[in-house]
């Protein structure tokens, strides 16, 4: 595919999807033939009770997990053709992910752990650090990037979290329940950074919540009820 094909075709598709575990001696099908298609920049919700597969799916988009059957497209690349290190490689450049447990290293302070993933890349101290600084500014954490996440609130660190993710510049977010531990008002502040990185920088981004008060205020939303797009 050359490059104009490249920039014309949806960022991803997802076809006939489905997911299957094993359990002891029970199949689960946690997928059922999920169909979806998103353009860069497009900011998507998933909403579901507990159970209906609404991680599951957030984490084949994010290759953490493949796909029993079905295809993902990535402009146009089945992407779980590729061997496991190069999709790795794939994984870590251009997704980045924001869990409801941020995972921040203690020991670290907050650009130290922002700095992270890009110095595991073999980016030089220098550019990780000026990517980290300015993220962490963006993120309102101007002031606290010596803290480390002892000393930071449970908004604080998450910010942190997502200023991690996206240190590399991934062309997707996935944020699963990224407000889930907090109180109504630093959730708040969440979402509306999760907007404006969306605005500024043209991060393609998909959330995981059952909030429907939270769904309901982004441009696009599936629901997902038994493992089928409702």
């Amino acid at each position: 595919m050359d490059i104009r094909q490249r920039e014309v075709s949806p960022l991803i598709q997802v076809q006939g999807l489905h997911k299957v575990f094993k359990r002891g001696g029970t199949e689960i099908h946690a997928l059922k033939g999920i169909d979806l298609t998103m353009q860069r920049g497009e900011m998507l919700v998933i909403v579901g009770a507990s159970g209906a597969g609404k991680t599951t799916l957030l984490h084949i988009l994010g290759t953490l997990d493949r796909p029993s059957q079905g295809e993902v497209l990535y402009q146009g690349e089945d992407i779980f053709a590729r061997p496991e290190e190069t999709l790795a490689e794939f994984r870590n450049k251009e997704i980045g992910f924001v869990f409801q447990l941020h995972h921040l290293l203690p020991e670290f302070n907050a650009l130290e752990n922002t700095m992270m993933p890009a110095l595991v890349q073999r980016m030089k101290r220098r550019e990780a650090q000026e990517r980290a600084e300015e993220i962490l500014v963006e993120a309102g954490l101007k002031d606290r990037i010596w803290h480390k996440p002892g000393e930071l609130s449970g908004g604080e660190q998450q910010r942190v979290a997502v200023a991690r993710a996206l240190i590399l510049h991934p062309t997707l977010l996935l944020a699963d329940e990224p407000t889930g531990n907090l109180d109504s008002k630093t959730g708040e502040r969440m979402i509306q950074l999760i907007f404006s990185l969306n605005q500024a920088r043209g991060v393609t981004l998909v959330i995981v919540t059952h909030n429907e008060t939270l769904a309901r205020r982004f441009p696009r939303q599936i629901y997902l009820v038994d493992g089928r797009a409702a």
